[in-house]
């Protein structure tokens, strides 16, 4: 597949997303469903304006890169979540501002779904010098801490025991704050994941960990690499809550993940939450074989894929919204446009930025 066929591919998703929607808002009002005693609907509209934004946020940025990666104006790995959309924000979405988040390779939407700007962003993944680690981490390394961001790293696991560290510091410096801790089904099975819920729990630290379990460590299904069904069972073994949650539902999720965070703000220790969700994506995106790139073998049917496919976060959230009457078929229209003309400014900031000098290597170093 060329690069052209490959762009056309990625703004089909999204113009298919939004004929769905627009499909169901033509609704006449008498076969829509009432707000009154819908779950979501304590919340302010505002609020869940802002969740649908943040996930839009994340779809059309991924999107974005990947057509970047495709043109080669990406270096490097790149590993995109479209399709856990709701996993993230939901739970993001739980917090205060000035609590914190860990992440992991697959990061980019974290920090969107925390509120960090998509310039600095998008500067970092084309290495510029005013990207959020001014040019020095990529898409894999990712952090900031205005947000409580704390970082990413691509070895699976390993955010996990920075994640308990986070949860100590406010512990001692006398804070409710708490720390939310992503990671997937494949670090599930890591050492650094035990480590970190047993001494967390010891210690009833503050900190939230949350599975994406989007069913593959790579290509690896889960059943194939882990001997429970669900990573949430493992909770009992460190005696915190264990709860599994729908991944494709935004309101779920962060209803979950308040309880959760709750808990730790009263001193009650952690918690384990395991979203079943999906990547639409495959593991890592590869520029086109005629410029190098690799062809990842299938190990995904597309059965699956058409499946996961009718469960669109997006989708979902957007119907449910307009069936609650929170959300008109203009307003979705104004919100997406929005979104799309930040992504637009974000990639002039990148491309217009000029990369780090590199006199600056061993700036923020600490030995």
């Amino acid at each position: 597949m060329d690069v052209d066929r490959e762009n056309l591919a990625v703004k089909s998703e999204t113009m298919t997303l939004l004929r769905d929607f627009q499909s169901i808002v033509r609704q006449p009002d008498n076969q829509r469903q009432s707000s009154s005693g819908v779950r979501g609907g304590h919340l302010p509209k505002e609020q869940l304006h802002e969740m649908l934004r943040r996930m839009l946020r994340i779809r059309l940025f991924e999107e974005q890169a990947k057509r970047m990666k495709m043109a080669l104006k990406i270096r490097g790995a790149l590993h995109n979540a479209i399709g856990q959309e709701a996993e993230i924000v939901g739970a993001c979405m739980a917090l205060r501002n000035d609590d914190y988040m860990t992440g992991n390779h697959r990061s980019h939407g974290h920090p969107i779904g925390k509120g960090v700007a998509l310039a600095p962003l998008m500067a970092e993944l084309l290495g510029k010098k005013t990207g959020v680690c001014k040019g020095k981490g990529g898409s894999m390394h990712l952090a900031d801490f205005s947000v409580g961001s704390l970082g990413e790293s691509g070895i699976v696991g390993s955010l996990m025991p920075i994640a308990v560290g986070a949860g100590l510091s406010a512990r001692l410096r006398g804070t409710d704050q708490v720390c939310l801790s992503f990671f997937g089904d494949g670090a599930a099975n890591c050492g650094p994941f035990h480590e970190s819920l047993n001494l967390s729990s010891v210690w009833k630290l503050p900190v939230v960990f949350l599975c994406e379990n989007n069913g593959y460590a790579t290509t690896s299904p889960q059943a194939q690499t882990t001997a429970v069904d669900n990573i949430a069972q493992r909770a009992v073994a460190y005696t915190m809550p264990g709860v599994i949650v729908d991944g494709q539902d935004v309101l779920a999720v962060h209803t979950a993940v308040l309880a959760a965070v709750a808990r730790a703000r009263s001193g009650e220790g952690p918690t384990l939450i395991e979203a079943k969700t999906y990547r639409y994506c495959d593991h890592s995106e590869f520029a086109p074989a005629e410029l190098g790139g690799l062809t990842p073998p299938p190990y995904r049917s597309s059965a699956e894929l058409d499946a996961w496919r009718a469960r669109d976060p997006i989708k979902l959230f957007s119907v449910w919204l307009h069936s609650a009457g929170d959300l008109t078929g203009e307003e979705f229209e104004v919100i997406k446009a929005a979104v799309e003309s930040e992504i637009e400014a974000a990639v002039v900031f990148a491309e217009e930025s000029p990369p780090p000098n590199p006199k600056a290597l061993f700036e923020d170093v600490f030995i």
